[in-house]
């Protein structure tokens, strides 16, 4: 568990272009699954961002978490809603998933202290 979300946003691009250029078909085969998905539809691109991220968090899943949580600040969400869902995440999770929101935390820290979240 990564709770360093400046060390995450810094590192994660390096990381999935080492993905990229190891495994391109991944990338083109989840690319247009995710954009497909992940638009204004019955639900908003808002509410599936709040979701996945989340799902990140009851699933443990430290990239989940911090991208989601980027997605969730771009989408319109604030940070109430967006720890609120997370505390949704903990209900379904139970304890394991508490820890989690702690990157939750961290990544809105990161956001606020550098001031990416307004654009």
């Amino acid at each position: 568990m990564n709770h360093d979300a400046t060390t995450f946003y810094a590192e994660w691009p390096a990381k999935m272009g080492a993905v990229k250029s190891r495994a391109p078909d991944i990338g083109k085969a989840f690319g247009p699954f995710f954009q497909g998905l992940m638009k204004d539809g019955a639900l908003s691109t808002k509410q599936k961002e709040l979701i996945a991220m989340a799902i990140g968090v009851a699933v443990r899943c430290d990239a989940c978490i911090y991208t989601h949580v980027e997605k969730c600040l771009k989408t319109g969400s604030t940070p109430e809603e967006i720890m609120e869902a997370a505390g949704v995440a903990v209900m379904m999770g139970g304890g394991p998933a508490y820890t989690y929101t702690s990157m939750v935390a961290s990544a809105l820290n990161h956001f606020a202290e550098h001031a990416v979240a307004a654009g």
